[in-house]
C-alpha cells in the first residue's frame, strides 16, 4: 500500500503526520510526503514536528519526502491537501503516479473540487472529502493543530467504484477520525457553509473568529453571508434543516477566541489567497443562476482590491 500526501501544510501536515507516525516501520505501507522549499528540506533533515491539541505533540518521519514524485511509481491513495489554486497543477504532477485503481481524495475547501479534478485527471477514482480542523505551519518543518474536531469525511459523489470502508480502516488505524460516506456532496456543502462565511467575515472585518462571534456587526454580516449561500446550496439541490444557521454558528465556538481563518492569515502574510474558492465561486455561480448575492459581491470587490 503506497499513500501520497500532496501538500504538507496545516491540513496535510496533520493528517500526513498521523499516517507517517501510525505506519512507521510497517513494511506493507509506504507514506510519501510531497512538499517543497524550506519546509521540505526541514522535513528531510529532522522529520515533521506536529504540535497537536487533539493528539499531543509528535515527530513524523515519512518513508519519503520529495517535491518530485516522478520515480515513486503508482500510488494506491493520494490525499490532496493543497490550496484550491494549486489543485489542477497538483493533479497534473501526479498523473504519472495514477492508474485506474488509484483513489484520489481531495480535502480542500470548496464544493467543486471533484469536478475540477475530473476535467484534467483521466485516470483514478476521484473522490471528494472534507475535514474539520484548525491547523497551520508555524515554521519550516513544524505544523500546529489548534482547533476543530479533526474529523475527516470522504466518499464518491457517484457512490460507485471501490468500497470506501477499507480506506476508512486504513486511516483509522493511523489514529485519524475518518469516515467513509455515500453522502459526501451534502457533507462538503455543509462544511462550505461553515468555512466560507467565517473566512469572508473575519477577513473583511480583519478580526478573529471570537471577534466575529462577539460583535454585532460581525454577526449581522455572518447572517447575510449564510442566507445568500443557503440560497445557492438549495439551487444546487442541497437542503439543510431549518436551524442550520444556528448550528453553523455554534460550530464556530469550538475554536479559540484568537483563532484566525486561513484566508485571513494568507492576506495578513501577503500570500496568495483562496479568494476564488471562498468568494468568487459564489458570485460566479449565483450569477449563472440569477440569484442575488450583494454581500458576497461587496466582500469580493473589497478583497480583490486588497489582494
Amino acid at each position: 500500500m503506497k499513500i501520497a500526501i500532496m501538500g504538507i501544510g496545516g491540513v496535510g501536515g496533520y493528517y500526513g503526520g498521523m499516517l507517517a507516525k501510525g505506519y512507521a516501520g510497517d513494511e506493507n505501507v509506504e507514506v510519501v510526503f510531497i512538499a517543497r522549499g524550506p519546509h521540505l528540506e526541514a522535513i528531510k533533515a529532522d522529520g515533521l514536528r506536529v504540535m497537536s491539541a487533539a493528539t499531543g505533540d509528535f515527530t513524523a518521519r515519512p518513508d519519503l519526502a520529495t517535491d518530485d514524485p516522478t520515480d515513486c511509481g503508482i500510488f494506491d491513495i493520494i490525499l490532496l491537501c493543497v490550496k484550491g489554486y494549486d489543485l489542477i497543477e497538483s493533479a497534473r504532477l501526479l498523473a504519472p503516479n495514477t492508474d485506474k485503481n488509484t483513489v484520489i481524495i481531495s480535502v480542500l475547501n470548496g464544493v467543486d473540487n471533484a469536478q475540477k479534478l475530473k476535467s484534467v485527471q483521466g485516470k483514478g477514482k476521484i473522490w471528494n472529502g472534507c475535514v474539520y480542523i484548525g491547523s497551520h505551519i508555524v515554521q519550516p518543518g513544524v505544523c500546529q493543530q489548534t482547533g476543530g474536531s479533526c474529523k475527516m469525511f470522504f466518499g464518491s459523489e457517484t457512490n460507485g467504484g471501490l468500497d470506501g470502508t477499507r480506506i476508512e480502516n486504513i486511516f483509522r488505524k493511523a489514529g485519524i477520525d475518518a469516515r467513509y460516506t455515500t453522502d459526501i456532496n451534502h457533507i462538503a456543502w455543509e462544511k462550505y457553509l461553515f468555512v466560507s462565511p467565517l473566512a469572508n467575515a473575519t477577513t473583511f472585518l480583519n478580526t478573529t473568529i471570537g471577534g466575529i462571534l462577539e460583535d454585532k456587526e460581525g454577526m449581522e454580516l455572518m447572517g447575510n453571508l449564510l442566507d445568500e449561500l443557503l440560497a445557492l446550496a438549495r439551487a444546487h439541490g442541497i437542503d439543510f434543516p431549518e436551524d442550520i444557521k444556528e448550528l453553523t454558528i455554534e460550530k464556530s465556538r469550538v475554536f479559540p477566541y484568537e483563532a484566525k481563518t486561513s484566508l485571513q492569515m494568507d492576506f495578513e502574510k501577503g500570500k496568495r489567497t483562496e479568494i476564488e474558492t471562498f468568494v468568487e465561486f459564489i458570485v460566479r455561480e449565483a450569477g449563472k443562476l440569477g440569484l442575488p448575492v450583494p454581500t458576497h459581491k461587496k466582500i469580493y470587490a473589497a478583497l480583490k482590491a486588497r489582494e
